[in-house]
């Protein structure tokens, strides 16, 4: 029997992104928040969301948490689930970003190879890569979770930062270290970022 992805033929419609874009007047993207758990990455992203739709703009958040509810609810988080997880989530984000919209996807995502395969699939010039940066000892003493203290106590095998080691971004687009800035600083660098890299602005239409 022939494997059935051989027979797959991808189909092209006759309205292209860059009506879509020109329609909502911005530029699909996605911006890939990554850093430790409680590094801030869901409250910074929920904060730029609320920013960026006030302004009118089509905005979507694609949550660590919120995902593994349901399309990657058979994951785990083992090294190899870890890398499934994000791979699933690339795909996820590049369609909303052919869609038009600003996509802001809050995920550890630790290891370097997972994120840069999520910026093949969604392409590197709409991949824009932000580091939530805040130390291990910030991120601990926050744990609004509660996952560092059951990760030290032995309750929670291979924890990022602590028995699973976390990979920051060597050239990210923007740095937030959400243990110098506010919440509305933060919020403002990344909206500050898609306004200097024309994200806010319609495509220029070609002829």
């Amino acid at each position: 029997m022939t494997d059935s992805p051989r027979n797959i033929v991808r189909h092209e419609g006759t309205i292209s992104r860059r009506d879509r874009e020109q329609l909502l007047g911005q530029r699909g993207c996605v911006v890939w928040f990554t850093g430790l758990s409680g590094s801030g990455k869901s409250t910074v992203s929920r904060a730029v969301e609320e920013r960026l739709h006030q302004a009118g703009r089509l905005v979507y958040v694609l949550d660590g948490d919120n995902v593994r509810h349901g399309l990657c609810s058979d994951l785990g988080f083992s090294d190899r689930d870890r890398s499934e997880n994000i791979r699933r989530i690339g795909h996820v984000a590049a369609l909303l970003a052919d869609a038009g919209a600003i996509v802001l996807t809050a995920f550890i995502s630790p290891f370097r190879r997972d994120r840069a395969q999520a910026r093949d699939v969604v392409g590197g010039d709409d991949f824009l890569e932000v580091f939530v940066d805040a130390p291990l000892s910030t991120c601990e003493a926050r744990d609004p979770k509660g996952l560092y203290k059951k990760a030290r106590a032995g309750e929670i095998p291979e924890f990022t930062g602590i028995s699973s080691p976390y990979e920051p971004p060597e050239h990210p687009a923007l740095t937030v270290q959400t243990g110098d800035l506010s919440l509305p600083e933060c919020a403002a660098a990344v909206a500050s970022m898609l306004e200097q890299k024309g994200y806010l602005s319609p495509p220029d239409r070609q002829s």
